[in-house]
This record gives structure tokens, sequence and C-alpha cells, in this order.
């Protein structure tokens, strides 16, 4: 049998009188409705920059106050979902107050069946268990670049791009008397064997790369020899990698930054030499 879930984004029941002692759900399984503290809101919101034309979706939206407040801000279009009939009510009676009925929907749903395609920004504030059991549905149902904004708890191996904590005094739920917000942002695939040229500086490149979520193992070869790569990055879409090496009898260093769109990356390379620098345009395909 299939258990429903529901939050703001959380929920956790402190035993009554024992200071610190706490249970992770009721008895039924389900994820009772926490309240998350403005500052929380305020800080999810900031770090996952919700626009006009972009569609935010709260699982387990409580009284609704994350869309509300995108909608209100931002004017970005949101979702709740909410499995309590009563908090959906409640929801909707606040976005009419706050004047944003047309941009803030709520509905009455289980938030495993909620459809997250063209999605562009996720919150929530579940159960630990909850967020790895949604974990593949946001990495298989987003487009890379989509941000996913958490309170309190993280995606367990999926490790995220941004973490804050917040001072939060009277916060009695969870961690006591802070808040800890996480912000993922879907990665492209970057996985396989990418191939480009480089005019006038090493002729053809060739990158190897191996992939687990956004944290990238990277080979580079240029010349018929193997080239270091010091550091690299992925954040959605975007790709940044530096290699050093020698090119055409001097070592060099390559800032490349580039936009990974399906089979392409395109973008630029910083080439330096310790006392000048050339920008040049990259691109790189994935081979078969």
């Amino acid at each position: 049998m299939k258990l429903p879930y529901w939050t703001t984004t959380l929920a956790i029941c402190l035993l009554a009188g024992t200071a610190g002692a706490q249970s992770w759900a009721w008895d039924d399984g389900t994820t009772p409705f926490v309240v998350t503290p403005p500052e929380v809101v305020d800080r999810m919101l900031r770090l996952a920059e919700p626009k006009a034309g972009e569609t935010l979706v709260d699982l387990g939206s409580g009284d609704g106050r994350i869309v509300i407040e995108a909608a209100r801000r931002f004017g970005t279009r949101g979702l709740g979902v909410e499995i309590d009939p009563s908090l959906v009510t409640r929801a909707r009676e606040n976005a009419r107050r706050a004047g944003v009925e047309a941009l803030a929907r709520f509905e009455v749903q289980d938030l495993f069946e909620t459809d997250l395609r063209g999605v562009s920004v996720v919150t929530l504030y579940l159960l630990p268990e909850v967020n790895r059991k949604v974990m593949p549905r946001l990495l298989q149902d987003l487009k890379p670049g989509a941000r996913v904004v958490s309170h309190d708890y993280d995606m367990g191996e999926w490790r995220p791009d941004e973490t804050i904590e917040l001072p939060i005094a009277e916060k009695l739920i969870g961690p006591l008397g802070r808040s800890t917000v996480y912000l993922w942002l879907v990665p492209a695939n970057a996985r396989g064997t990418w191939k480009g040229l480089l005019q006038g500086h090493g002729g053809e490149w060739e990158f190897r790369v191996r992939q687990r979520f956004q944290m990238l193992e990277i080979e580079a070869r240029a010349q018929g020899r193997e080239l270091a790569v010091r550091g690299s990055r992925l954040r959605g879409e975007e790709l940044k990698l530096v290699v050093t090496g020698n090119i055409d009898g001097r070592a060099r260093n390559h800032l490349f930054r580039g936009t990974l769109k399906g089979e392409r990356i395109e973008g630029e390379v910083l080439i330096s030499d310790g006392e000048e620098s050339t920008t040049r345009p990259w691109t790189a395909i994935r081979q078969p």
C-alpha cells in the first residue's frame, strides 16, 4: 500500500517533555505538516533564483507560503502539491489574499505522482528517506540546470552544489535552533569521449569524461600526449575545466568554459603562459 507523504516540507514529532527526543514520522507512516520559518523561505528562494516565465513546484506545500512568495516576489508560476485537503484550501485562500491566485496553484496530490517535466525549480522539506525516494525522479524528469532546494535534509550520495546553515532560535523541530538549506543543479550528461579543434593551438583535443552526478573525472589529450586536468566543475549545463600542459613547445594553462547542449559543447578557452593570455572559441562533439 502506498503511504501518503505531506508537509510544507518536513515533519517531525517531538516527544512531549523530553528535550531532544524525536521521532521521524507519525506511526501511520505519514509526514505531518510543519511551518517553514520565513527566514528559511527567503533563503530557499534566494538560492533557487526563480524567474518570471519559469515554473516552481513545492512538494509538500502545506499552507503554500513558498509558492506564494515566489509568485509575489518574482512573478514565478507555481504549483503546490499537498496530500491534506484542508491545507490545500488554506493555501488557496492565502494565495487569494496575497493577490497571486493567477500564478499560484495548489492541488491535492501524492508528490510521487506529480509531473515534473519542464519544471525549473523544485522545493521540498521532507523526511530524509522521502528525499532519497524522490531523487531518481528529480534526476530523470527535470531538465539540466533545473534547481532543487531542500530544507534540512540532503539527497544522500547526490552531493549538494551549495549548502547554507542559518541560526533559527525559535526552531524546535528537526535540528534544534538551526536550519540547513541545500541547493542542487540537475547536471547535464557529460559522459563519453569528446573531440574538438582548437584552431592555432594544439589542433585536435580529446577529453574522456566519467561522471557521477555533477562530479567529473576527466582525461585530456592533445598533440599526442596526455595533459594534466587540474580541476573541473559542472553546474547544470555549464562546464569548466583547467588543463595544464606543453602545447607547441611551451607550457600553458587552459581554462575551458562551455555550455553542454546534447552532443555538443560550445564555449571558449583562456590560454595563459603566466605572462600573456589569449581567448579562443572552443567547440567539442561527443563521439559515438
